[in-house]
């Protein structure tokens, strides 16, 4: 018979950090996703690149976003320094980031 007080009488809860770590996950990931497709969708708002000050708005945004819910990563400085390009801000380039962090951080 097992003891209540014992490990095996219940489950061990998951360690907070790695449930609140895939909520993070997700968050960083739906972000991504929905700047890349702003971008995409309202296309002559967001053409011009660096020029364009609702592009640099929603860019220093999502990054403040991605490094408060993944933390800090190389992979993030090529996706805001590539969307302040005109032209090259059109290929989801947050939504890449974000998922070479996700799969590469365990």
């Amino acid at each position: 018979m097992v003891s209540p007080h014992s490990s095996l009488a219940r489950p061990a809860p998951l360690h907070p950090s790695r449930k609140n770590a895939r909520w993070r996950r997700l968050g960083a990931l739906a972000i991504a996703v929905a700047a890349d497709t702003v971008q995409i969708a309202l296309l002559p708002l967001f053409i011009e690149g660096a020029a364009a000050p609702w592009n640099d708005a929603l860019d220093v945004c999502v990054m403040a976003a991605m490094v408060f819910l993944l933390g800090w990563h190389m992979a993030f400085l090529p996706a805001f320094l590539g969307e302040l390009v005109p032209f090259l801000d059109l290929f989801p380039t947050w939504t890449a980031a974000v998922l070479f962090v996700v799969t590469r951080k365990k």
